[in-house]
């Protein structure tokens, strides 16, 4: 079946970097809109960012600027950079690929922003 694999996550300090990326198996990202969500401890899940299959980006309002996606087809992936992190960025990361009625989650991957 169709599986999504997170990885990069990590603790981090106030003002650092990570790069998330998720790699898709049994599945074409082309036409898939592809995206990263989030969930803190005791929050519901949200959205960070959005890609397109067309490449239009759409990111929540307190990330803009800090973090960046990008997809590369060709080795079905989709990444997240993430700089300036802070303690409120702390959550477990989500990939998602989503198109018409097919709508795919990876497990997750744990970022820790904490001094």
């Amino acid at each position: 079946q169709v599986q999504l694999v997170e990885s990069g996550g990590g603790l981090v300090q106030p003002g650092g970097s990570l790069r998330l990326s998720c790699a898709g198996s049994r599945i074409s990202f082309d036409t898939y809109q592809l995206g990263w969500y989030r969930q803190a401890p005791g929050k519901q899940r949200e959205l960070v960012a959005t890609i397109s299959s067309g490449g239009s980006r759409n990111y929540k309002d307190s990330v803009k600027g800090r973090f960046t996606i990008s997809r590369d087809n060709a080795q079905n992936s989709v990444y997240l950079e993430m700089n300036s992190l802070k303690p409120e960025d702390t959550a477990v990361y989500y990939c998602n690929a989503y198109w018409a009625n097919l709508d795919y989650w990876g497990k997750g991957t744990l970022v820790t922003v904490s001094s």
